[in-house]
């Protein structure tokens, strides 16, 4: 793996261009429509309503914060393991993670003899860009259940807020289904990169500041976090300012089987033939079903822990409930006494980071307490 602030530059560099990105094309009238649009008027204002329009989904009902609700740091804030879509009854087979960092996820690339690979969005990396990425979820049956580009479109062009969207990206955005479906990608994707307030917020980035202190308990989880030879935690979720400045994201973005066994509430499960072919047999083979590698089989992206206390369930398929489950699970799953259930891929398990960390109760307890730290919003006490 590289130092983990060179994974810092790209998407610094994206968030940059996200002015230049984010600006109209395909025409020179709308490329003068933008230079008049309101100030306010903003791709990344316009991608905000989109975001929360209800509208948007087959059924209506569902907007893209029904799963990402700023409320939990842009988690999904319903209960149960995995998301349910539009259509009652229609559950993913993955934990709907929280976007309040996505926009600092470099695209998926190889990243040495560590992890082989690291970055991309979605939990298997399978896309390079927050504008990619938005189709999905969109067009997903599972999902938000829209046949095509062309029904996404018209539930803009009749939106409330059709006139802005006209004002950044062209009057005539609407005339070409799929200019007009590229710059709704570009919208949400400019609100996740400059519209989202309020991160790097937490009580951890006051301490790095040196505008607080932590607590004893705080204070011992960090120094399990960064123990090399217990908690470990430290080793994919970099806790240190970067070598830029910029504060750290806790995580390198790489990938790891972590041996999280079948999740037995998992209702996707349960699904029809044609949303879930192999039913209750299926597999979730992460990175190696998005890129079509079996030496990949079982790994998933580090997510970052910013927020971590705020955004259960845990595990690619939410088998966690709390968060002090999933810390146990790290610190005793290849002991034979802790009885945890087999996982559901083994091969090439991360042995060495986890499983077996020596930590007492007490020590998770700490570790949790540090984690709770990573919570955005935190208010510095008044003296």
């Amino acid at each position: 793996m590289p130092p983990h602030s060179a994974w810092l530059l790209l998407p610094l560099a994206v968030a940059i261009g996200a002015c230049s990105a984010a600006a109209p094309a395909g025409s020179d009238d709308s490329a003068s429509d933008a230079l008049q649009a309101d100030a306010a008027t903003t791709a990344a204002s316009v991608g905000k309503l989109i975001f929360f329009d209800k509208q948007l989904s087959n059924p209506p009902g569902q907007a893209c914060s029904s799963c990402h609700d700023p409320s939990r740091a842009f988690a999904d804030p319903r209960p149960g393991p995995t998301s349910q879509g539009a259509v009652t009854g229609r559950f993913g087979p993955r934990n709907s993670p929280s976007i309040m960092y996505a926009s600092f996820v470099p695209p998926l690339a190889a990243a040495g003899d560590e992890t082989g690979f690291a970055g991309g969005l979605f939990l298997d990396g399978r896309s390079p860009s927050l504008e990619a990425q938005v189709e999905s979820p969109l067009l997903n049956p599972i999902e938000m259940n829209n046949a095509d580009h062309a029904a996404v479109v018209a539930k803009v062009r009749h939106g409330q807020y059709a006139s802005k969207f006209k004002k950044v990206f062209g009057k005539d955005v609407f005339n070409d289904v799929e200019v007009a479906f590229g710059h709704i990608e570009d919208a949400i994707a400019a609100y996740e990169r400059t519209g989202i307030t309020g991160r790097f917020t937490s009580k951890y980035d006051a301490f790095l500041a040196g505008k607080v202190q932590l607590t004893d308990s705080e204070t011992r989880g960090l120094a399990l976090f960064e123990d090399e030879r217990r908690g470990n935690c430290a080793s994919c979720h970099f806790d240190k300012i970067n070598d830029d400045g910029s504060p750290p994201l806790f995580t390198d973005f790489g990938y790891d089987n972590l041996g999280i066994p079948r999740n037995p509430d998992n209702l996707f499960y349960t699904l029809p033939p044609d949303l879930n072919p192999a039913g209750a047999s299926f597999v979730d083979h992460g990175l190696s079903g998005a890129i079509i590698n079996p030496r990949q089989d079982g790994k998933f992206k580090a997510q970052t822990l910013r927020n971590i206390a705020i955004t259960a369930p845990y595990g690619h398929n939410g088998y966690f409930k709390d968060l002090r489950s999933i810390v146990e699970f790290y610190n005793s799953r290849d002991l034979r006494s802790a009885h945890w259930d087999a996982p559901e891929i083994a091969f090439d398990m991360n042995v060495v980071d986890m499983g077996n960390l020596g930590m007492t109760e007490d020590d998770i307890t700490d570790v949790v307490a540090f984690l709770g730290t990573l919570t955005d919003g935190y208010k510095i006490p008044k003296k």
